[in-house]
C-alpha cells in the first residue's frame, strides 16, 4: 500500500482540495457572523484554538486581526503549510486534535468549524467535552455542522469522495448540552460552496459558552 493511502481520511481529503476550500467557504456569511460574535465575547489579548483550522483564513486571521493569540490544529500538511504562510501571526500545529493534550481552563475561545464531521458520534462527543473542558468557565465555543442523521455515509464533497457522521440538529445541541455548554443562541442555514462540484447544504453553527460552575 502507497504511504499516502495510509494518511487519515481527513488529511487525504484536505491535502487534496487545499486553496480551493478557502475559495469555496472563507466568505460564508454565516461563518464569518459566528466569528464575529466570538471576537466581541473575548477578553483582550485572548487565547484561542481554530479546530480544523485549514488555510488559516478567515478564522485565524479575523482572530489575530482582533488581537487575540491562536494556536490553529490541522491533520492535512497541505493546510498547515498553506495557513503557516498566510497568517504568520497565529501558530499551527499538524495534529490529530483527538490525540492532542489540552490544558484544562486554559482558553478563552474555540472555533470548531466543520471539523468533526469524519469523527464517529462518539468521538465527536468525548471531543466536544474534552474541549469545553479546556475553556475557562464563561468562555466561548463556536461550533458548527452539517445537520443530517446520518453515521458513516459515503458522500462527495467538492469531487472528493468522504465518509461522513453527524447529528440532527436536535441531537447535536443535545451533544453540545451535554459536554457541558450553554446553547446561547443557533443559526441555521443553506450555503453553497463557490466550487463547481459543490451542493447547496445545511449548515448549523451553535453560539456557545461554557457553564461558569465548570462542570
Amino acid at each position: 500500500m502507497r504511504h499516502e493511502d495510509q494518511r487519515p481520511p481527513a488529511a487525504v481529503l484536505f491535502d487534496a482540495l487545499g486553496p480551493d476550500y478557502e475559495k469555496a467557504f472563507a466568505h460564508a456569511p454565516a461563518h464569518l457572523a459566528a466569528l464575529e460574535w466570538l471576537i466581541e465575547r473575548l477578553p483582550p489579548a485572548a487565547r484561542t484554538l481554530d479546530v480544523g483550522s485549514g488555510t488559516g483564513r478567515p478564522t485565524a486571521s479575523a482572530l489575530v486581526a482582533a488581537g487575540h493569540s491562536v494556536l490553529g490544529v490541522d491533520i492535512s500538511p497541505v493546510m498547515v503549510e498553506l495557513a503557516t504562510r498566510q497568517v504568520p501571526e497565529a501558530e499551527f500545529r499538524r495534529a490529530d486534535i483527538r490525540d492532542l493534550p489540552l490544558e484544562p481552563d486554559s482558553l478563552d475561545g474555540v472555533c470548531v468549524f466543520f471539523s468533526l464531521l469524519q469523527m464517529t458520534r462518539a468521538e465527536q462527543s468525548a471531543l466536544t467535552r474534552r474541549l469545553t473542558l479546556a475553556l475557562k468557565p464563561g468562555g466561548h465555543l463556536v461550533l458548527a455542522t452539517v445537520p443530517a442523521d446520518v453515521e458513516g455515509a459515503d458522500v462527495v464533497f467538492m469531487g472528493q469522495p468522504v465518509r461522513a457522521t453527524s447529528f440532527a440538529e436536535e441531537g447535536f445541541t443535545a451533544m453540545a448540552q451535554a459536554a457541558g455548554l450553554t446553547v446561547l443562541t443557533h443559526h441555521s442555514n443553506v450555503f453553497t460552496p463557490n466550487h463547481p462540484d459543490a451542493a447547496p447544504e445545511p449548515h448549523l453553527f451553535l453560539h456557545c459558552r461554557r457553564d461558569e460552575t465548570g462542570r
